[in-house]
């Protein structure tokens, strides 16, 4: 790949135009080798997605470019976790992180893969404990495969075979708990009886409310995304035209969950009066009094 690539003139005053197009030409035309143009490696195996220092560093060379600063390094003095050392880089005063088109999501897919594979466990009743953990060590990726395409014809549970049953009759007594894994139904079902809990020890809450905050059309975001031209002491701030603060939230979406944090912390401290140091209300309270409580949840 390299023996196809040249060094050209990058003012372009220097090198004719014809030189140019030999070059190109002599690059389509075969020298006699056997090698191919281009070359891609691969491997008989995946890469290693935990413990591998290598791994982000490799796929994002520019924002790597001396190839350290890896995650999962394992000889680090303070060890920091995955999740992390991704806030760090996302808040760094260089944005070429969150910026960057795919970091942002790849980073994120992995976390939540990472929750996936850690935080999700089965439950089962004591006194069945024996017998399923028995049959969930016996049963064979090629039964489950057989018992799925046999439901998915919509076959009737009498044809199937005693170790198909045998399968099928464990999602009866386990069950999959994942509710550390964000937005997963185990997730809301977990805030629901949180909520019920609150309602049971508080009682039911007074006031109902939902908080919105717009970021393309705020002044706050503009100077959070780096806007320093904006007067934030002005009633009325001078502000960009309203398709470009669109770019800017599509382009930094840090910035705009930087942006909701921020407002809705500070309605509830300064609003509702609310110390987040203490956890309680203030001595004065706010606009509705002293808060004893209240539960808030994002979509």
């Amino acid at each position: 790949m390299i023996e196809k690539t040249g060094v050209t003139d990058p003012e372009c005053d220097r090198i004719p135009g014809r030189l140019f197009t030999s070059a190109a030409l002599k690059n389509l035309a075969s020298d006699g080798s056997e090698l191919p143009d281009l070359v891609l490696h691969r491997g008989s195996s995946a890469v290693a997605e935990y413990n591998n220092p290598d791994l982000i560093p490799g796929m994002y060379p520019t924002l790597f470019p001396m190839g350290v600063g890896g995650f999962d390094v394992p000889d680090r003095v303070c060890a920091i976790s995955f999740a992390n050392q991704a806030k760090y880089y996302l808040d760094l005063a260089d944005r070429s992180f969150r910026y960057h088109h795919s970091f942002l999501f790849v980073i994120l897919n992995i976390i939540q893969r990472h929750t996936a594979h850690l935080q999700t466990h089965f439950t089962v009743r004591r006194s069945r404990f024996e017998s399923v953990a028995s049959k969930l060590i016996a049963v064979k990726s090629t039964v489950l495969r057989s018992v799925a395409d046999h439901l998915e014809r919509e076959g009737k549970y009498s044809d199937l075979s005693s170790e198909q049953k045998s399968a099928l009759d464990l999602l009866k007594h386990v069950n999959t708990i994942a509710a550390r894994i964000p937005g997963s139904q185990a997730a809301k079902i977990f805030m629901r009886n949180e909520i019920r809990s609150y309602c049971g020890f508080f009682g039911l809450p007074h006031v109902y409310l939902t908080l919105n905050p717009n970021a393309a059309h705020s002044p706050i975001f503009q100077v959070i995304f780096g806007d320093e031209t904006v007067d934030l002491t002005k009633r009325f701030p001078i502000l960009v035209s309203a398709r470009e603060r669109a770019i800017r939230l599509a382009k930094d979406p840090v910035a705009g969950a930087d942006f909701f944090n921020f407002c809705i912390t500070c309605i509830f401290k300064y609003l509702f009066g609310w110390d987040y140091d203490k956890q309680q209300s203030t001595p004065l309270g706010g606009i509705l009094g002293k808060l004893e409580s209240f539960y808030g949840s994002s979509e």
